[in-house]
């Protein structure tokens, strides 16, 4: 089993255990102990909601800094197309690939190209015969990790295609080492501009024994305002986009699947409703799909917790951008539009322990299952989340296990005093 490096973390000193996390995890990763909040790493999916709710701020995503790339000779750029959805008045994304440029990097590699040759290649990849329908995305590593520990019986419908983040980071090395011989492969730092601490955790981890093509991944709130004063739009543009309608539209949710040419597709956004469908793409309660596109973010990427700007401004934003853009800058050709190479594709998925395994034996899991039911039955059933857990089922399960205590439920000790 691959262990998992996080990038959602707990400042404990801001921390007052006031539960909000506690009621918004989607994967009940987080315990409340000691009048403070508790990640089990290994239940925890990197989604950023406990970042997006917290009152206090105490959950933070960590990131790389800028500086970090200044141990390299060569540094590239690689924004995502959210990035373009966080400026007023933006007309032209020449202006943010310029200010880049002027902030330090060498290079600017569009993860939104990227995306419009991965959405070209999956076309590809549903014609191809014998695989599993519907084929899920996996362009959002928090989706490919809840699929892992709450879902496995659905891998096999994951889709083996890189990331745009992850193309785009191999395509950029390969144009600079063409462009610059004089320049050891070793010299090139590839930096991700990313709008969710996910991507942080994908960069470090991987898929399965694929090791990520990227060296750094800072944030969008933290390069935003470094980007304003950096975006001349006083002076002539050079053109530096190579990205359409497509690649752009990959920032929002839904922009993947209608890039597939396929009306039989279902698009979700928001971690709640990706569980629903999910659950009902296992259960089979579902009509016949070819392709899912699930964002774990409410408007897809652009609502992702290190972005700057209200999701549906962004993706208001965006859809003014490409009002005036070809539908793709690139398309598939030749030999190219025939098979997939090799490295746009990766080999396993990642394993871990499902969240829903009591224990490796069988039969001491029913065992175990039998004993949470009984003392379900007997707890007060409101979810108050006053024992530290988010719901009385998931209290009970915890008391099995050993990791609480009966007394800590506080409504049933009460009653046991009267």
């Amino acid at each position: 089993m691959q262990t998992y490096e996080h990038s959602v973390l707990l400042d404990q000193s801001k921390c007052t255990g006031c539960t909000t996390c506690l009621r918004h995890c989607p994967t009940e990763a987080i315990r409340i102990k000691d009048g403070h909040a508790v990640i089990n790493s290994g239940r925890c999916i990197d989604c950023g909601e406990c970042i997006r709710v917290c009152p206090h701020k105490a959950k933070k995503a960590v990131c790389s800094k800028l500086e970090s790339m200044d141990r390299f000779k060569w540094k590239i750029a690689l924004p995502a197309p959210t990035l373009y959805g966080q400026f007023d008045n933006l007309d032209d994304i020449d202006y943010v690939l310029g200010g880049l440029l002027n902030i330090g990097f060498d290079d600017v590699y569009e993860v939104s190209k990227a995306a419009e040759l991965v959405s070209a290649y999956t076309r590809l990849y549903l014609k191809t015969d014998g695989i599993n329908k519907p084929a899920i995305s996996s362009a959002c590593p928090v989706v490919m990790r809840l699929i892992a520990l709450r879902y496995p019986s659905l891998n096999d419908n994951i889709i083996h295609m890189l990331p745009p983040m992850e193309v785009a980071a191999r395509l950029a090395r390969e144009k600079a080492l063409k462009n610059h011989p004089e320049l050891n492969p070793e010299d090139i730092g590839v930096c991700f501009i990313s709008p969710c601490p996910a991507k942080a955790s994908y960069v470090k981890n991987g898929f399965a024994d694929y090791k990520s093509q990227v060296d750094e991944v800072v944030s969008i709130s933290d390069i935003y305002f470094l980007l304003i004063n950096a975006m001349n739009r006083e002076t002539p543009l050079e053109t530096l986009s190579e990205s359409g309608m497509i690649g752009i539209g990959w920032a929002r949710s839904g922009g993947e699947a209608t890039a597939i040419f396929n009306e039989n597709y279902l698009a979700a956004d928001g971690i709640e409703n990706v569980n629903r469908v999910l659950d009902q793409i296992e259960n089979g309660n579902i009509p016949h799909l070819e392709f899912v596109e699930l964002n774990a973010c409410t408007g897809g990427c652009v609502g992702g917790v290190l972005t700057m700007q209200n999701p549906f401004i962004a993706k208001a934003r965006l859809q003014t951008l490409r009002r005036y853009l070809p539908v793709s800058q690139n398309f598939l050709s030749g030999e190219d539009s025939k098979y997939i190479p090799d490295y746009y594709l990766f080999n396993d998925v990642a394993e871990y322990q499902p969240i829903s395994r009591l224990s490796d034996s069988i039969a001491e899991s029913m065992r175990m299952m039998s004993d949470i039911q009984k003392l379900r039955e007997t707890l007060p059933g409101i979810d108050c989340g006053s024992c530290g857990a988010p719901t009385c089922r998931a209290f009970a399960e915890d008391v099995v296990k050993g990791t609480a205590k009966l007394e800590d439920c506080l409504i049933k000790l009460h009653k046991k005093d009267d």
